[in-house]
């Protein structure tokens, strides 16, 4: 891997700015370009980066953001890979966050009386799409193992979706670039507790792509995830940007706890645009196959996009193949000055191979400011090696890092 000094300056602990070691995003993504995360999904393309609309009318065609996209399951296919470890729910998933409010039955709809057989075997995605759908204003509570097919499920205003300990919802054989299992698209006030969603990576007959997504959120505002596990996704095991719609609004007042992805391509998390975002104890682990393979990805695909009041506690990140968070911000300058407001703190990075914590990619004259902030963060290596600053704008957004370790 080709190294040089990088003239670009950060700060460590306060101390006087010193020199970063700078890895190319050749040898940083081991694809040549950039990776850009596609909207309403999430994407990367090989070459320089295009508009979002063109990118996803390419890829989705006249239906993208229907529901209806891709109904019908590909045939069976040998498995392309070994499922990995953890593929099975077990009431360990559970995080105590949401097994708090899991005991209460107060409203709870079960999902079985819209006819969901959640045995493991058949198609339960139109009566669990039933299910949403009449659940509105109660509690829907997913009992079993339901598979569904690619076409995936759109969450309502005000739908409260609970796993109980061991059910699951995982894809069945398929042959795609991309998918979303769960939409949360222009939706409001939306609670999530307990999900396991498994990708089924394994079962896809196809090679390439990276925009199969376990929940996809764009749009939506006021959502609450708890307890959440995303395992084999294709591509990102939660995908946040603006709306889908065409009115291209923000994703407003997320709030995450305790997510664990385990096992996904692309990434454990992809941020393309959010204001106000909470994420608590999030574990990203074992992410790898295509390029970024970050634990967590900030990569704005246009300058419509917001990086505001981002707040990211106790993450851990293990053996990604690429960094473990990464903010990328290429594609994000614009004549519109902006604010990046990104504060993350305790931070433990264990094998990640490309550095724990990268930040580049903010060209001169980007007309951005405010603050990107690591605190108190454990990398498993050293510092020259766990922390990539590189490309930025002089007088873009402070970057700091506060006693590493």
């Amino acid at each position: 891997m080709q190294l040089e000094k990088d003239s670009i300056q950060g700060s460590v602990n306060g101390e006087a700015p010193f020199a970063f070691r700078r890895k190319f995003l050749s040898a940083l993504v081991a694809t040549a370009g950039s990776a850009v995360l596609a909207a309403c999904g999430g994407g990367s393309d090989s070459g320089v980066a295009d508009s979002v609309a063109d990118r996803q009318r390419r890829r989705w065609g006249s239906n993208a953001g229907s529901s209806t996209a891709a109904s019908t399951p590909a045939a069976a296919s040998t498995p392309a890979s070994t499922t990995t470890a953890a593929s099975t729910p077990t009431s360990t998933n559970n995080s105590s966050t949401s097994s708090n409010t899991s005991t209460s039955t107060a409203g709870v709809v079960l999902d079985t009386s819209f006819g969901v057989k959640g045995d493991g075997t058949t198609n339960d995605r139109k009566a669990l799409q039933a299910a949403i759908d009449g659940s509105v204003g109660q509690i829907l509570l997913i009992t079993g193992k339901s598979r569904i097919d690619m076409a995936g499920l759109d969450l309502r205003n005000k739908s409260h979706i609970r796993f109980a300990d061991g059910a699951s919802i995982k894809l069945l054989s398929y042959n795609a670039e991309v998918y979303q299992m769960i939409r949360v698209w222009d939706v409001d006030g939306v609670v999530i507790e307990n999900a396991y969603i498994d990708g089924s990576k394994e079962l896809n007959s196809s090679k390439t792509g990276e925009w199969g997504m376990g929940i996809s959120i764009n749009g939506a505002t006021n959502l609450t995830i708890d307890g959440a596990t995303t395992i084999n996704c294709w591509g990102d095991g939660i995908y946040l940007d603006n709306s889908c719609s065409g009115s291209n609004a923000y994703s407003k007042n997320i709030t995450i706890n305790n997510h664990h992805a385990i096992g996904c391509r692309r990434q454990g998390m992809s941020v393309g645009s959010v204001s106000g975002l909470t994420l608590n104890s999030p574990i990203w682990e074992n992410i790898g196959g295509t390029a970024p393979g970050a634990g967590i990805d900030f990569e704005p695909d246009n300058n419509q996009t917001v990086l505001e009041n981002i707040k990211i506690n106790s993450p851990t990140s293990k053996n990604c193949a690429g960094p473990g968070i990464q903010i990328w911000l290429s594609s994000f300058p614009s004549n519109v000055k902006k604010t990046v407001n990104i504060a993350i703190t305790n931070h433990v990075d264990q094998g990640s191979k490309v550095a724990a914590f990268s930040v580049q990619a903010l060209p001169s004259g980007s007309n951005c400011t405010g603050a990107i902030t690591s605190t108190n963060p454990v990398w498993g290596r050293s510092l020259s090696s766990a922390y990539i600053f590189a490309d930025w704008d002089p007088s873009g957004p402070k970057v700091t890092v506060t006693n590493p370790k």
